[in-house]
């Protein structure tokens, strides 16, 4: 592990200086690979999932595990997808003339080195390759040892596609090793590795933000709401509420929690949970709740912080807006929260007071990635507030640095 820290550093000197044409072509060229190699992608991930299923696996993660030939030409074009990104590298703004004469401004600069640790998913090894490439960062990836083969092919059209463009192929390493001390070791290397980003289940992120000694961006939970406001569109919440949960069960910017104004329960209610029902979402609540809504299930506190990635939400009725914004600061895990309403100020209430890395008026939680907000691909989502809050793309992947461009000044007090 110290000898792929040492590459990774060596590396992302080397990508600091790349230009933009260089780190495209790799990003082509990159591409070009994976389409090229798709057989071999597709073998190497079949063994993967032959061996995730002969280790009883459930067929969600079998799912999320498996590659075929369109999840293959999905990976190469989201590589050339970042190469239409513009590349935020040593963009100067903020540039403003001061009483001395000096120019002061801040610049768009790489992070260095990023080890990202994810589980299952092997798409997760371009898409990161790709953006922390863009971005100019060397990274050092540690997928889960259930798709070690496949994390491998693909690693290997990366490298491919970095020597093609004349860049280290250490840029991007991809851990060789299932051994889970290897995670230990690589978030511990303080001296190689600047940012670690965990992308995978609530346990692995406790365990690395306990145990981490470099700096994450990372989100926990997406304990998600949607709060129907009394003077909302009741056809219009429908729509949402029935989006928010039923689009996908399993991502994190799902609703979770819905949060319904006892003036417009008795006309709302009814209407989503006849959609629920039909679609099989289990649905827990308040005593408010169960006296409009049949089959509803006694919901207990446990469940209002629950992220259930399932089909099942939880529902109360809340007496206004004030209620609704206490209920999410208690139970709520600042990833995405949304508000239906037609009253502006209501609006703007719940824009400023709700303290999420994503708040939504009048749309479903799940526009919350970087995709839906135009910043192509995303790294991940973080709910912390330092650095990078929300959905992570290329800039969230830079820093800044002062810059001052002189013209023989010098100070005198």
């Amino acid at each position: 592990m110290r000898g792929l820290g040492r590459s990774a550093r060596s590396a992302a000197r080397e990508l600091a200086r790349a230009g933009t044409d260089a780190k495209n072509a790799a990003l082509r060229a990159m591409a070009a690979e994976i389409r090229t190699r798709s057989a071999e992608l597709i073998e190497a991930n079949r063994a993967d999932v032959a061996q995730a299923k002969k280790a009883g696996r459930d067929g969600a993660f079998v799912d999320r595990l498996t590659l075929d030939a369109k999840a293959v030409g999905q990976m190469a074009a989201g590589l050339e997808d970042i190469v239409a990104l513009e590349d935020p590298v040593g963009k100067i703004s903020d540039l403003a003339r001061r009483p001395t004469g000096i120019e002061v401004g801040r610049m768009r600069v790489p992070l260095g080195v990023i080890g990202i640790i994810y589980e299952s998913r092997p798409n997760v090894t371009a898409d990161a390759a790709g953006l922390c490439l863009k971005a100019g960062n060397a990274c050092i990836l540690r997928g889960g040892s259930e798709a070690l083969r496949s994390n491998q092919a693909i690693a290997a059209c990366v490298r491919a596609g970095l020597k093609s463009a004349g860049l280290p192929e250490t840029a991007v390493q991809v851990v060789a090793t299932a051994d889970r001390a290897a995670v230990g070791e690589l978030i511990t290397m303080t001296e190689y590795v600047d940012i670690i980003v965990p992308r995978g289940g609530k346990d692995l992120i406790e365990r690395l933000a306990r145990e981490s000694k470099i700096p994450m961006i990372k989100h926990l939970d997406g304990v998600c709401h949607v709060y129907i406001d009394d003077r909302a569109d009741p056809e219009m919440a429908v729509r949402i509420a029935d989006n928010a949960k039923t689009q996908r069960y399993g991502t994190c910017n799902t609703l979770e929690t819905l949060l319904v104004a006892e003036g417009i329960a008795e006309k709302f209610l009814p209407l989503i949970g006849y959609i629920y029902k039909n679609k099989n979402v289990q649905m827990r609540g308040d005593e408010a709740t169960r006296k409009l809504v049949k089959d509803v299930k006694p919901a207990t506190e446990k469940d209002y912080y629950t992220e259930w990635l399932a089909p099942v939400v939880s529902i109360k009725v809340v007496k206004d807006i004030d209620e609704a914004m206490a209920h999410i600061a208690k139970y709520g895990s600042q990833h995405t929260d949304a508000i239906v309403t037609a009253d502006k100020s209501r609006a703007d209430r719940f824009l400023r007071e709700v303290d999420s890395s994503s708040v939504l008026v009048n749309a479903s939680t799940r526009f919350a990635d970087g995709y839906e907000y135009g910043l192509g691909a995303e790294i991940g989502i973080s709910t912390d507030k330092l650095h990078a809050r929300g959905p992570v793309g290329l800039e969230g992947l830079t820093t800044q640095k002062f810059v001052v461009l002189g013209h023989g000044e010098i100070r005198t007090s």
